[in-house]
């Protein structure tokens, strides 16, 4: 309809969908592909100002100040790219849900509301089994070299076929709920690409209703049985959360108002609001500091410790050491900050460095920058975002995580009796910040970076 009315079939859509428009916090925009701007709730902000999509339509072309150095470094850097084992082989193969059968086999894949790490129907719901029987083919974002997307088509009980379902969403409705079903699971993908709502949030939510429910804390949920490996309920409540109706209305407001609707705050898995990701941190002690001090609250990508302490890139970290994991998760965050500033996607990251990235940026807008100047400006990025959640009233108390993970040492699997340990690594990330004490950022750090005058 957008496009007609634009009168170009060349156009692209940005859109919200029901979800946005009836106020649900997990919202998200969603483009053509199915790719989704999906945590933070932008569908809900959007959907707030009547703001239904955006179309746009590129006219001109984009010139680089130095084509010929410019175009050596993506020939290089697209090389990089094949050669990786992650880029040129992995995520081409199976696409991101590779990662389920490694995470799993790492005890380290939550389940049943981050309850253990371990997942009895992990291989049931794997990117090995989805290549087996719902895969219809592979899709890449514009231009993509890597190819990571996955196009499904499930044709018996739920007759659903499109884009993923991408490795969080096969955790967020399988593991953390309990569902080894992949028809199912990607059903409730589709569901959400639908309704436009995030699927970390959606799962993690109804993961934790489950727990709720079962516990006999959750009772008002309009006749749905609530428990652990209910398929039915699962898909039921993804539904109504879209159409914010009946126990959809409480499932709309996310885990951590849900959990503290219920009496126990503490069942919500979430950082500052925001439902946490698919990997324990109790086996992963630097990405358990990346949750805590990310900008953004529960977030994987913004310092994605994963690379490192499981897949060994750049360099294999021992995941459950605490040494040295601040200065490493410090060194991702700004490196992240770049990646994300230059538009492009944090995947080509598993083969290039920021040696690769100042190349790129310094050929394309023709200012000279050093690695040491890349990193300083991703560095000032992060600093700004701290600043703002700040304003906000983000302090040193919302940089943990929640109270399970930090008491409950993991009860089995490789990590059996393992705790994130995080407050023993928060002094020193602070100190290699530049901040103060209380998590704000000293004013001698600001003015450094050009923050302050």
């Amino acid at each position: 309809m957008l496009k007609e009315a634009v009168k170009d079939d060349d156009a692209k859509v940005l859109a919200i969908g029901p979800a946005g428009e009836e106020g649900v916090l997990t919202a998200c925009v969603v483009n053509e592909l199915g790719r989704a701007a999906g945590r933070g709730g932008s569908g809900a902000v959007m959907g707030s100002k009547n703001l239904k999509a955006i179309v746009v339509r590129g006219t001109g072309s984009v010139t680089v100040a130095h084509p010929k150095e410019f175009k050596e470094s993506v020939v290089k850097s697209l090389a990089m790219m094949r050669e990786n084992p992650v880029t040129g082989t992995a995520l081409y193969a199976y696409g991101t849900p590779v990662l389920v059968n490694i995470i799993n086999t790492n005890g380290i894949f939550p389940t049943r509301n981050f309850s253990t790490g371990v997942f009895e129907g992990a291989e049931n719901i794997s990117g090995e089994q989805m290549a087996a029987t719902i895969l219809k083919k592979k899709t890449a974002c514009f231009a993509c070299p890597i190819a990571c997307g996955r196009y499904c088509s499930v044709k018996a009980e739920f007759e659903v076929e499109g884009e993923g379902p991408e490795y969080e969403s096969i955790w967020a409705f399988g593991a953390q709920c309990g569902v080894d079903n992949l028809p199912a699971i990607t059903k409730a993908n589709y569901l959400c690409n639908e309704y436009g709502i995030d699927t970390i949030s959606m799962g993690n939510t109804i993961g934790c209703a489950m727990e709720a429910y079962e516990r006999g804390l959750l009772k008002d949920t309009g006749g749905l049985v609530l428990n652990f490996g209910n398929t039915e309920a699962m898909l039921e409540a993804v539904e109504l959360t879209g159409k914010n109706e009946g126990i959809g209305k409480m499932l709309a407001l996310g885990s951590k108002r849900l959990a503290e609707s219920v009496g126990e705050p503490g069942l919500s898995m979430s950082v500052k609001g925001l439902e946490l990701p698919a990997y324990d941190p109790r086996g992963v002690k630097g990405q358990g500091l990346g949750y805590a001090t990310s900008n953004r609250g529960g977030c994987h990508v913004q310092a994605y410790m994963i690379s490192p302490e499981i897949l060994g890139l750049p360099e294999q970290l021992d995941r459950l050491a605490i040494e040295g994991k601040p200065a490493f998760v410090k060194m991702l965050q700004d490196f992240v900050c770049m990646v994300n500033a230059l538009g492009m996607c944090e995947f080509t990251g598993f083969a290039l460095g920021a040696d690769e990235y100042a190349a790129l940026l310094s050929h394309a807008v023709g200012r000279e920058y050093t690695v040491d100047q890349f990193m300083e400006a991703g560095e000032r990025l992060f600093n700004l975002k701290r600043m703002m959640n700040v304003a906000m009233g983000v302090s040193r108390e919302d940089d943990t995580l929640p109270e399970r993970l930090l008491t409950t040492p993991m009860p089995e699997g490789p990590v059996a009796g393992h705790l994130p340990e995080t407050e023993k690594m928060i002094d020193e990330y602070y100190q290699l910040r530049g901040w103060n004490p209380d998590g704000v950022p000293a004013d001698e750090k600001l003015s450094e970076l050009g923050l302050l005058k």
